[in-house]
């Protein structure tokens, strides 16, 4: 039955007339064929029960369903097979699960659910009800066309699918319908069978490149603002009492839990030594002194840096390999020398620090020897991510970093294990080719590498989601590969990482029970007004003004959909000038008000009220997560389906000295989690120690 429910490829454009009964769709699908000399797809389900209408004088049941989406699929199928240009479709798949949510069953059955939204199309024509009601054998309760016409609309806007609304006349809706399928076919001839084959090649379908082409052509979209998050509006603020309480919840459930620490690793470390970069070209031993070098380039840094090198925990690794290179380095003069340790740090032939990944370089030093941040997460995850003596580390890594990864687990894993008599588990993954984007020049135009392929680009750390979505584990903690402090520090900060685990832990509990209640079919008036009060004062979810009026089952369905998702913890610090995203309460496009964490690229610093807001904030995110990623059935969430695509963001590169328009995925903590339920916990400023630059080391966190 599966396979038959499968959209086959094809080279065609796919549009989808879309909506209630008696709205025009089979008349404009016969014009739009016809405009374009093209095929359409009539609706199956008209001939089967009109067959079953003759043949038992009864109308559709909730058996029919498969039978028709079945049917429908083939014919689809066979006829897409008969042009390459556009398929007009009277009717697919997501349209039979609208029936049978609102009419039949008040449900979908699961395999026809997966492939309605499964299957794709490049545009949606809803089809709206401004026509008059035309009765037949098939057609019932025109009484509830707006009802009908709402679901229809909802099941685009929930699953994200493109589409245009069309009103008006016979001849205004066919204007419309042409306008949007001649641009449509427009962008079709923008690749070439060799871009299809590259596309396919990554793993991409060309539908996404299609939609990134239209994002970045559409222009940034930026958050709608309502108000900064603060104590007490959006962010929790426990005491000392409260929090005690959760780690010691935490402490008691640990055991039972598959814990698992996510660490985003793949960065090179080039931008902590830009400014060595810069004072390696720049300098001139001869004539510059350090003073005089900084005045002139305006660069502190570099003066903080020489005042602080005896502090860095690779120095002596510097010394040892500039006296290697340079057999006279004794000799040298002082700012010779300096000069000579920076060429010693960024060259091949030196420690090519720049080259490592930021997780392998030395960052402690201690009197037994140095760490690298590698080996303080292992460390860290004993803390908090291990139960019955074994620790889960999962670190996203460039493949070509992947070998020294493994040399650096090799060398200290047996040591540490002895230590903390615990057991490492460390997986790796890489960022997905098919997550890459393409980029478009200044004149909207696919920017394209010098033999003519499309240039494809990774798309920032939103794309870790699909990594993220890899994983199997009850809770998972995310923490950055460069936000890691001396063991000593650590063990006191980690106890934040527990507590905001206990809150997650209390959230699921609670939200799992309330669950397990609304599947009862015995469920009270009383305990809904239960749950939907919990939902709103403890997990920020904003309930929609018309719920009193909802019935018993659609306050039921409500409250489901929203209790029913991953659920994320994150600590929140005090906003002191650091840089990062924050938390605020923001409004989508549907009037949807939520609770976000919302990067400062996405907004709209130009609009004087989104600006205000942003200067009251009180609190930043300093990427510090616990998520958990099943559901009260103990199932795996299907994270992919929590994203809001309108969360990307369009950013300003150069390649090859070409300014190009670049695309980066809805981050990982921002549009990834966009629909997730969200708790925010405010922790110390002391839990946030990034190391953006080699000059950070020389912090107090990262001096033993």
């Amino acid at each position: 039955m599966e396979e038959k429910l499968k959209q086959q490829p094809s080279n065609c454009i796919k549009v989808v007339l879309f909506g209630p009964e008696s709205t025009g769709k089979t008349t404009l699908s016969n014009q739009l064929a016809r405009y374009y000399n093209s095929v359409w797809v009539p609706e199956y389900a008209r001939e089967y029960l009109q067959n079953k209408w003759n043949n038992e004088r009864k109308t559709c049941e909730p058996k029919d369903l498969l039978p028709i989406a079945k049917g429908q699929m083939k014919l689809e199928n066979k006829l897409a097979k008969k042009t390459d240009t556009v398929l007009i479709c009277d009717t697919d798949l997501l349209e039979t699960k609208v029936y049978s949510e609102t009419y039949y069953l008040g449900t979908c059955d699961p395999i026809l659910e997966n492939y309605a939204l499964k299957n794709t199309y490049d545009l949606y024509f809803l089809t709206y009800i401004d026509t008059p009601w035309e009765a037949d054998d098939l057609r019932d309760k025109p009484e509830h066309r707006e009802e009908m016409f709402k679901a229809f609309e909802k099941a685009l806007v929930v699953n994200n699918r493109p589409y245009v609304l069309l009103k008006g006349d016979k001849k205004t809706r066919l204007e419309t319908a042409v306008k949007h399928i001649d641009k449509l076919l427009k962008e079709k001839t923008m690749f070439t069978e060799k871009d299809i084959q590259q596309i396919t090649n990554k793993g991409i379908t060309l539908e996404q490149v299609k939609a990134q082409v239209s994002r970045i052509r559409n222009g940034m979209s930026y958050s709608n603002l309502i108000s900064a998050a603060t104590i007490g509006n959006g962010i929790e603020s426990y005491s000392e009492e409260e929090s005690k309480d959760f780690i010691k919840s935490f402490d008691e459930k640990q055991n039972n839990l598959n814990l698992v620490k996510f660490v985003p690793a793949s960065g090179a470390a080039t931008r902590m030594f830009k400014f060595l970069f810069q004072f390696l070209n720049n300098f001139n031993p001869e004539k510059d002194t350090i003073e005089s070098y900084a005045e002139r380039q305006n660069d502190s840094l570099i003066k903080t840096f020489i005042s602080g090198l005896e502090k860095l925990p690779f120095y002596e690794e510097i010394l040892l390999k500039a006296k290697d290179i340079n057999p006279n380095f004794d000799s040298l003069s002082k700012n010779e020398v300096y000069l000579e340790i920076v060429k010693t740090i960024l060259s091949e032939d030196g420690l090519n620090y720049n080259f490592l990944p930021k997780g392998l370089l030395s960052f402690h030093k201690y009197s037994s020897g140095t760490k690298t941040p590698f080996e303080e997460h292992l460390i860290e995850s004993t803390m908090y991510a291990s139960s019955n003596g074994k620790a889960n580390l999962h670190f996203t890594i460039s493949e070509k970093h992947h070998s020294y990864f493994d040399a650096e687990l090799n060398r200290v894993k047996n040591h540490l294990e002895k230590e903390t008599n615990t057991t490492f588990n460390v997986s790796y993954s890489y960022q997905k080719e098919a997550t890459e984007t393409l980029a478009l020049n200044v004149n909207n135009e696919i920017f394209r590498n010098e033999d003519g392929s499309i240039l494809f680009r990774p798309a920032g750390h939103g794309a870790l989601l699909e990594n993220l979505n890899d994983l199997n584990n009850d809770i998972v903690f995310i923490k950055n590969v460069d936000n890691i402090v001396v063991l000593d520090l650590n063990k006191k900060l980690s106890e934040y990482k527990k507590m905001i685990a206990g809150v997650l832990i209390e959230a699921q509990e609670k939200a799992f029970s309330y669950l397990h209640n609304l599947d009862s079919n015995t469920i009270e008036e009383e305990k809904l007004i239960e749950i939907a009060g919990y939902i709103s004062s403890k997990m920020n979810v904003v309930i929609n003004d018309a719920f009193d009026d909802y019935s018993h089952k659609e306050k039921i369905e409500y409250l489901k959909n929203k209790l029913n998702r991953p659920i994320r913890v994150c600590g929140m610090v005090k906003n002191e000038g650091e840089p990062g995203g924050g938390p605020f309460w923001v409004k989508d496009k549907n009037g949807n008000t939520s609770l976000q964490i919302v990067e400062f690229a996405q907004i709209d610093i130009k609009n004087k009220t989104q600006a205000d807001i942003v200067k009251n904030a009180t609190h930043f995110n300093p990427t510090d997560l616990v998520c958990g990623i099943k559901n009260y059935k103990g199932e795996k969430f299907d994270l992919m389906k929590y994203v809001d695509p309108e969360a990307a963001f369009i950013t300003m590169k150069t390649q090859n000295g070409i300014d190009i328009q670049a695309l980066e995925l809805p981050g990982l903590w921002n549009g990834s989690m966009a629909f997730w339920n969200t708790i925010f916990v405010e922790v110390p400023l002391s839990t946030f120690n990034p190391v953006k630059t080699v000059n950070d080391l020389l912090k107090p966190v990262h001096q033993v």
